[in-house]
């Protein structure tokens, strides 16, 4: 594929069946899961991306036996009951947030001694409160680079207490996620006390849903988590969700054409929590029904989308997706609590109005908000600062506009490797 991608112009209301990739989130949460369980686990349904192929490779440099079949999109995993088999490695977690955090906290409670390195995305990215957290329980960070950031030296300790912790997860909710998963290898039990105003969401929800589909039950009383003791991971086979966040690309190509699409597999029951977006859509004009195949969505007529105020604190990974669909809309749209999206992959708010108005519409940036209003894009070529969902939301900006196009299109690799190659496809029918 070119370093660049011209988005097709559509003449017409899309009218699509698609089968997206298994959800990032789940894999990577089922592979720590796996590797922390006692004996073989076959995972169905995994996604193949960057960020998955870091955290596989992470648990090969660690020891762990794994068998991987990308065309059965399937991994085999052979746990160790929470240890880890070589006890010095060198791991590199790439630009994977999730491969960051979740094999930190692991390492941090082994008794081994471990390299962590990363992408030049990922040392940007905020590292410092799990760091604290870990030292302030006996393990020991040396900073490689900057301190509060990877890469990392880290020499684990094993707790055979009971363990009683302090989080601030208003920087990222993969903090928490990270404790609780490796709750496992305490076998005393966990109690974690959160500090900040934010005390729960979507992906900590997914966190603790797994846990209890694999054995380990969670309490949270709206300030406080709870592990007890004895906990330990049950699976012999798990399969892997499509990912509600591909699946919403798709969906906002159907609202903004007035046309309609499916994606396969993807149910009312799905556990994620970008499934919120579907009632955005609705507010939006759209009609969503689940149908054997999967959830259809079917966009007003002409794609005369509506302006809205919502809050996307919970399910912000569609904000740049929202972001892409507002100029369409015929009122402004005020997507608001997003802050935290200005630490991800990019600085999101910035980037979404940077871009918007590279393209001729009217946008307002707040620290923690921003509202953009209706207009007429105008040729543009996008930026997307290696941030998968910059590139892959903004090709919808293109599906009515002649003449966007999208800068290293190719950073979609972290989460939906063949994205472009399947709208090229989708658009020449």
């Amino acid at each position: 594929m070119k370093e660049q991608y011209e988005v097709k112009r559509l003449d017409r209301p899309v009218d699509w069946t698609v089968d997206v990739p298994g959800s990032k989130s789940m894999t990577n949460r089922a592979l720590l899961m796996a590797a922390l369980s006692d004996g073989e686990v076959k995972l169905e349904g995994v996604l193949f991306s960057d960020d998955s192929r870091h955290f596989l490779e992470s648990l090969v440099s660690l020891g762990f036996m794994v068998d991987i079949n990308e065309s059965e999109k399937a991994v085999t995993v052979l746990g160790c009951g929470g240890n880890i088999p070589k006890k010095q490695a060198v791991i590199n977690v790439g630009s994977a947030g999730t491969a960051a955090r979740f094999l930190t906290a692991m390492l941090g409670f082994s008794d081994g001694e471990y390299t962590i390195e990363a992408s030049e995305q990922m040392k940007k990215r905020p590292m410092k409160d799990l760091f604290v957290l870990l030292e302030h329980t006996g393990a020991e960070i040396i900073y490689l680079e900057q301190e509060g950031f990877l890469p990392v030296k880290i020499n684990g300790q094993r707790k055979d207490q009971k363990l009683t912790v302090r989080l601030d997860i208003s920087r990222s909710t993969q903090f928490l996620s990270a404790m609780l998963l490796i709750s496992p290898m305490l076998p005393q039990g966990l109690h974690i006390q959160i500090t900040s105003e934010k005390t729960d969401g979507s992906y900590i929800r997914i966190t603790r849903n797994m846990m209890e589909n694999w054995g380990v039950q969670t309490q949270f009383d709206g300030k406080n988590y709870e592990v007890m003791p004895g906990a330990a991971y049950h699976k012999t086979t798990y399969v892997v969700e499509p990912d509600m966040s591909a699946a919403c690309y798709f969906y906002g190509a159907a609202a903004i054409t007035g046309g309609k699409a499916i994606v396969e597999n993807v149910h009312m029951d799905n556990t994620q929590g970008d499934k919120k977006f579907l009632k955005v859509l609705e507010q939006l004009g759209c009609k969503v029904t689940d149908t054997a195949k999967g959830i259809c969505v079917e966009g007003p007529e002409h794609g005369n989308i509506h302006g809205i105020d919502i809050d996307m604190n919970d399910f912000s990974d569609q904000t740049m997706t929202l972001a892409a669909m507002a100029p369409y809309a015929d009122a402004p749209v005020h997507i608001s609590h997003i802050g935290h999206i200005r630490l991800q992959e990019s600085d999101r708010i910035h980037a979404i109005v940077t871009e918007l108005r590279r393209a001729g519409i009217r946008c307002e940036e707040e620290e923690d908000a921003l509202t953009i209003y209706p207009g007429v894009p105008h040729a543009a070529v996008i930026k997307t600062y290696e941030d998968h969902r910059m590139a892959m939301a903004f090709l919808l900006l293109g599906l009515r506009t002649d003449g966007i196009i999208i800068d290293d299109p190719l950073c979609c690799k972290k989460t939906f490797e063949n994205y472009f190659e399947l709208f090229t496809m989708l658009t020449q029918e």
